[in-house]
């Protein structure tokens, strides 16, 4: 059994064949899905097929791009519901913003965000990307928080927090070009690593260009017990109990 752990099927990407991705997954032993909030305008559909599937949940957040539409409301409307299992993705990106104030609005509403999920008693899904130092720098200044490093970026520093932190591994393992995170992978303890797509970002090699989707979890499963030297069966074994435990389903 898999657990895709971050999976945007909410995204309009899937708006057409969504069950058939859905039933796609499942036969291949995919049998859980967690959908992350990103855009607010998405939320619906997320908590509309996690009441339609059993093996639906999803997350609640404004992921930092789109953080000019946060809302407190936004997450304390679903942050009670059953099947919500997290707040995310929530984090930091400075891919796309130069300005000091726009970084800094950015660090604003993810400890805003992570003070609720704290209050609520929720893991955190992180989004890192170009701003390791501060994303380190705010959950140091945090203590009992636990959640994920969604799409793991490799980094060591980050590594400090696996004591409460996991890491999510997708096709970017699969990557000819991801040489810094297949050698910093060993360093990553087994009983904290679970798995994800982002689909339909970031697709698995070979299928790199195409719509990713949870049924490409088993490349990433495959890859994971390459590296690690362990069957397949383990593999799953291993992840599936860590992504039940971070997300106490």
């Amino acid at each position: 059994m898999i657990i895709d752990t971050h999976t945007h099927l909410d995204n309009e990407k899937f708006s057409e064949d969504v069950d058939e991705v859905i039933k796609r997954a499942k036969e291949a032993g995919v049998k859980e899905f967690i959908i992350p909030a990103a855009d607010p305008k998405d939320l619906p559909r997320a908590v509309s097929l996690s009441e339609q599937y059993d093996e639906i949940f999803f997350a609640v957040g404004v992921h930092p791009t789109e953080i000019d539409k946060y809302e407190d409301k936004i997450l304390l409307d679903f942050i009670t519901h059953p099947k919500c299992v997290a707040v995310g993705e929530i984090g930091l990106d400075y891919h796309w913003v130069k300005e000091e104030s726009d970084r800094k609005k950015q660090k604003e509403f993810f400890i805003r965000q992570i003070n609720i999920a704290k209050e609520y008693n929720k893991p955190i899904i992180i989004h890192v990307r170009e701003a390791t130092q501060d994303s380190y720098d705010i959950i140091k200044s945090f203590e009992n928080i636990k959640g994920v490093f969604h799409c793991f970026n490799a980094s060591e520093q980050l590594l400090e927090f696996s004591e409460n932190f996991y890491y999510g591994i997708g096709g970017v393992i699969t990557f000819k070009n991801a040489k810094k995170l297949i050698n910093v992978f060993p360093k990553i303890p087994k009983n904290r690593v679970i798995i994800e797509t982002d689909a339909p970002y970031l697709t698995a090699h070979p299928f790199r260009g195409q719509r990713n989707e949870p049924f490409y979890t088993t490349i990433v499963r495959d890859k994971i017990s390459e590296l690690w030297g362990v069957d397949k069966k383990e593999v799953e074994n291993i992840t599936t109990k860590n992504a039940k435990r971070l997300f106490g389903i």
